[in-house]
């Protein structure tokens, strides 16, 4: 049985050169797989006859299938359960915004109705950070651009998607080959997004930063912080000890001076953890010389496996007052989304079974955020 995706641009790209097959009608291929679910490579129009015959012998519609899609009780978020051929099961989450709602500078906001994908680019994550759900599964395997196009393939068929962040499980840069593909698909026909629209997170892996510009110019780069000295940040996230974070610095330095663009910061807030007046100093000094926003999240409990507390929102918003007031260094609130369904920020885990309830929302999420 073929098992290649036809989302796999490498593959495709490979065989239709192989076989002198012109590689401008991959796109058309996809528009047809994207617009007909239970369609046929058959049915795709205008196709070379060896065309056919290819795509009938080694690749299929879709290598991974929708499992399960839970709404939660306010109908603004959407867990994707996908299995993909290896059996193994990878979760995405679709998040509604109405960007009209709220003010912003003063003024009312601009724009309307949206959502957002947030795509999982490896089963399991090896990083092992201990606040987030996914790196207590371990890691079990990458995906393949193919099943990390697919996410957003799936979640399309049930919704516009109009920005993609890379913040489901996994490492966006540890699977690095297969991340630039899916996004240089995405960006492309006919998905067509734009790279301003596109944000991969990492929690800073310092030599695919150094080249992660010149290989996706334009989009827009996270750094899973969550700590302003090397020791708190060792000892919440492990694989911290190989990213020192005074390397880590000079390639967010180096990465803004080639890109231009402001960095964001993401921060986890842990009670009695990291999220004390002193270590806002210490956040703000180790920022200064970099355009950045952060944006602070409150911690999602993740049940037994949790050793951390929530930060009390009277920590959140006298941290934020001092980054902003003191530093002048742009911080939002993370809003909480989808955590009656374990669809919020570092609940992503197959199988985990703990109930959580909908807490009210803070502030922007950080797909609200105009980066430039």
């Amino acid at each position: 049985m073929p098992s290649r995706s036809v989302f796999d641009a490498g593959e495709i790209r490979s065989e239709f050169e192989n076989a002198g097959i012109n590689c401008k009608f991959i796109p058309l291929i996809w528009k047809h797989v994207l617009q007909n679910p239970d369609g046929d490579f058959e049915q795709v129009p205008s196709l070379p006859s060896s065309a056919y015959l290819l795509l009938r012998s080694k690749f299929k519609h879709l290598s991974s299938s929708l499992h399960s899609a839970t709404d939660s009780s306010d109908g603004v978020t959407t867990k994707l359960l996908i299995k993909l051929q290896s059996g193994a099961l990878v979760e995405a989450v679709i998040m509604r915004y109405d960007t009209r709602l709220g003010k912003y500078a003063g003024k009312p906001r601009p724009g309307g109705p949206r959502a957002t994908l947030c795509i999982s680019s490896q089963v399991g994550c090896k990083m092992g950070c201990k606040f987030c759900a996914t790196g207590s599964m371990g890691f079990k395997s990458h995906l393949s651009s193919g099943e990390i196009v697919e996410q957003l393939v799936h979640a399309s068929r049930l919704t516009p998607i109009r920005n993609v962040v890379f913040m489901g499980m996994g490492e966006p840069l540890n699977n690095y080959s297969a991340l630039v593909e899916a996004i240089r698909v995405m960006t492309g026909s006919p998905f067509q997004l734009s790279p301003k629209r596109i944000t991969v997170s990492t929690v800073g892996i310092v030599h695919a930063i150094n080249k992660l510009h010149s290989d996706l110019p334009g989009l827009n780069l996270a750094v899973s912080l969550h700590a302003p000295v090397q020791d708190i940040r060792c000892q919440i996230m492990p694989a911290a000890r190989a990213f020192p974070l005074a390397k880590l610095m000079d390639s967010l330095q180096e990465y803004q001076k080639k890109s231009q663009q402001k960095i964001l910061i993401e921060y986890i807030m842990l009670d009695g953890v990291n999220d004390e007046e002193q270590h806002a100093h210490q956040l703000g000094k180790l920022l200064d010389t970099l355009e950045v926003v952060v944006n602070l999240i409150p911690f999602n409990p993740i049940g037994s496996l949790s050793q951390f507390q929530t930060s009390s929102e009277q920590s959140v918003s006298s941290f934020q007052k001092i980054l902003r007031g003191t530093y002048n260094i742009r911080t939002t609130i993370r809003k909480q989304m989808g955590q009656d369904i374990s669809g919020a920020c570092g609940q992503l885990v197959v199988a985990q079974s703990d109930k959580r309830s909908v807490e009210n929302p803070l502030l922007v999420d950080i797909e609200d955020l105009r980066v430039r």
